[in-house]
């Protein structure tokens, strides 16, 4: 981050009858985390996110797990959404697109996303079980479409290739990671918003 750009920082907090989320990203990091959902493999894939993104996180919640883990999986991504879009601020100099094809073992995953002010998700994957750890599978695609919404962010994400569901999460996250930081990173070529309108 150059001197005179403005830090790209948000804190939210959102409180239900369900879930109390306090979440705070810097998209100018270094994959700092510090995270707490009360279920396990989120905690992990969260962390390898902020990782993988270079990204800082610091979110802690709590949630209705006695219900299931819907409730916190699926608020979490609406407030991760909504710091995403916060931090963005005016867009202005981003390369608004970003894409990556991440490996991990027999997993292949492709992310896709394009920072255009317009939430669409396009996911297509299968899992072979109901749940990792005391996540459940299905949660995947929910968490992706409560970010894409609340982002307001166009997310594409394929599975290529996998068998065992943690690889193929696992790299879901950290491909979702890579191409985040690659739309939303910096290009002093772009004078102001990539757009032929002037605005997202």
């Amino acid at each position: 981050m150059s001197n005179n750009q403005i830090a790209r920082r948000a804190t939210i907090k959102r409180k239900t009858s369900e879930t109390e989320i306090s979440l705070f990203i810097n998209l100018d990091g270094k994959g700092d985390a510090d995270v707490n959902t009360g279920i396990g493999f989120f905690d992990h894939m969260l962390k390898s996110f902020a990782k993988h993104g270079l990204f800082d996180l610091k979110l802690h919640a709590q949630g209705d797990l006695i219900v299931d883990c819907h409730h916190t999986i699926e608020d979490v991504g609406i407030v991760l959404g909504e710091a995403i879009r916060e931090a963005l601020g005016d867009k202005k100099q981003i390369k608004r697109y970003g894409n990556f094809y991440l490996p991990m073992d027999e997993a292949l995953i492709l992310c896709a996303i394009d920072l255009s002010n317009r939430p669409y998700l396009v996911f297509d994957a299968d899992f072979k079980s109901d749940s990792v750890g005391y996540f459940d599978t299905q949660m995947v695609k929910e968490f992706f479409y409560a970010v894409s919404y609340s982002a307001k962010m166009n997310i594409h994400i394929k599975k290529m290739w996998g068998e065992n569901d943690h690889h193929v999460i696992e790299a879901m996250f950290k491909a979702f990671a890579k191409a985040l930081d690659e739309a939303s990173s910096i290009d002093e070529r772009i004078t102001n918003i990539l757009s032929t309108k002037g605005s997202l």
